[in-house]
């Protein structure tokens, strides 16, 4: 293993939960203004996870006040302390950018449904 690799390999998260596109999750991300820091939370649906490694990625879609707005986080940082799924979607595809042209009811997603033992083994 080289240097950079190595360096790589002490910065990657194991703790963040197993999340997949369409689902719905709360981001506590670290904001510094000034001298103060603060965590805020920003909740919306996954519609994209990109790249591998160090530097994995993904968009998180929310609508506030009528307009759509999409942040991307990268998943090692260590301005993101956590990250919660609020619910499983199901979809088919690996990208959802499709929602960008939706709106009102058209633009959710449904809901995966897991059973109590499935959920036990995804957790383990």
């Amino acid at each position: 293993m080289n240097l950079v690799q190595s360096i790589e390999a002490e910065q990657i998260k194991s703790e963040l939960p197993a999340f997949q596109v369409g689902d719905t999750v709360r981001v506590s991300f670290k904001i510094v203004e000034g001298k103060t820091e603060r965590v805020q939370a920003y909740e919306g649906l996954v519609i994209a996870i990109k790249n591998a490694g160090i530097g994995k990625t993904f968009t998180v879609r929310k609508n506030s006040y009528g307009v759509g707005v999409e942040r991307v986080f990268p998943i090692n940082s260590p301005r993101v302390e956590k990250v919660d799924v609020i619910r499983r979607g199901k979809v088919r595809r690996a990208k959802l950018y499709y929602i960008r042209t939706k709106i009102g009811k058209k633009s959710k997603v449904k809901e995966l449904i897991v059973s109590k033992k499935e959920e036990a083994a995804q957790k383990a």
